[in-house]
């Protein structure tokens, strides 16, 4: 299966939070945004905030963690193209991150059919369904 990952989905896998991706064993490719990226960091750089905070050596084995996790994926950059795209209207309602996440998925769709959607975000799952993906998570 050829599959693009959220951000949320990535970050259940890294932080080995409950109900990860069960299909995660299928995906033979997986494709994401370089947004994915900054999210996640900005995710983990946050948890030495919070309470209870996250202690450094365990957030030095989620960023070790994480950087693999990307590096085996394809990434999409982020183009004006995709900027304009994801400023258009879409079937629902979805937020800015979502958006470019959901249309850079759209540009790879174009070029490779089959690409499911892997997404934990009800939303972002709403409008993915709503344009024609197959929604995985």
């Amino acid at each position: 299966m050829i599959a693009y990952l959220d951000s949320s989905v990535i970050l259940r896998l890294i932080l080995s939070e409950p109900n990860p991706l069960s299909e995660w064993p299928e995906i033979r490719q997986g494709v994401t945004s370089s947004l994915a990226e900054v999210e996640i960091l900005r995710t983990l750089d946050r948890l030495r905030f919070a309470v209870p905070a996250i202690d450094s050596q365990a957030l030095a084995e989620r960023r070790e963690v994480a950087f693999r996790l990307l590096e085996g994926l394809e990434t999409i950059e982020i183009t004006r193209v995709i900027l304009a795209r994801a400023a258009q209207p879409l079937p629902t309602p979805l937020g800015t991150l979502d958006a470019i996440h959901l249309v850079s998925a759209m540009g790879w769709r174009e070029q490779y059919e089959g690409l499911a959607f892997a997404t934990h975000d009800l939303a972002l799952s709403a409008t993915a369904r709503a344009s024609g993906f197959e929604v995985i998570g």
